[in-house]
């Protein structure tokens, strides 16, 4: 029996010498351990794939805010149509202390013999009223119904800047109201507080707390 197994361990070596000195053996064996490899690396690599979560698309990305980024880009407007820019005069100038007596005098309001400075200018089209527009985009502060003294709508601005319009009527914005450059808010009208002005807008800018001059904004 222990020569019969001893025949039979040295013919299966025999035979195996025999088929490693086949010219395709090795070939084979290198090939297929190659393939074996390739397909443990591509398993891991899909394995992976499906752990990571996958990037955004570019429709995926959020863009932010694109109204308030484009409205901090504006630059100021006319508060009314530029095709009736011949027609606007200013009535009442911004009153600046380095402003010589005849222009500090046309920026005083008068009632009742009391004096007040303008804090903005006063604007007219020969009596005529005219619709008051957004001079940049903004959300709309406050709306002040006042007969008296004129109704007045506050819009604040991305850049830091309120702008007012007072002496308004027929209102189309309420408080809260996200208003776009060139946008009808009002049309402009008389008061009893300023009537030596007529029809007319008084337009205001408030820049870091403090009114500044509208003109030095707008090509008058």
């Amino acid at each position: 029996m222990r020569e019969d197994k001893n025949s039979k361990t040295s013919q299966n070596q025999d035979e195996k010498v025999q088929l490693q000195k086949k010219p395709w053996f090795w070939p084979v064996v290198y090939a297929g351990g190659a393939l074996m490899l390739a397909g443990l690396l591509l398993g891991y690599n899909s394995l992976v794939s499906k752990e990571e979560a996958p990037l955004p698309t570019v429709a995926e990305v959020d863009s932010g805010p694109v109204v308030e980024t484009n409205a901090k880009t504006e630059t100021m407007k006319y508060p009314f149509k530029e095709a009736n820019l011949s027609k606007i005069q200013v009535s009442q100038e911004f009153y600046e202390v380095e402003a010589n007596a005849e222009s500090r005098e046309k920026a005083l309001m008068v009632f009742n013999q009391t004096y007040t400075t303008s804090s903005g200018i006063s604007l007219s089209m020969n009596g005529e009223e005219f619709e008051v527009l957004a001079a940049m985009s903004g959300k709309v502060k406050q709306v002040k119904l006042d007969a008296f003294t004129g109704n007045k709508i506050v819009i604040e601005h991305a850049n830091g800047q309120e702008t007012t319009y007072s002496s308004v009527k027929d209102i189309a914005i309420k408080e809260g109201d996200q208003v776009t450059q060139g946008q009808v808010i009002g049309k402009a009208t008389d008061n009893e507080w300023n009537q030596s002005a007529g029809v007319h807008l008084h337009f205001e800018v408030l820049e870091n707390g403090k009114y500044i001059n509208p003109k030095k904004l707008l090509a008058f």
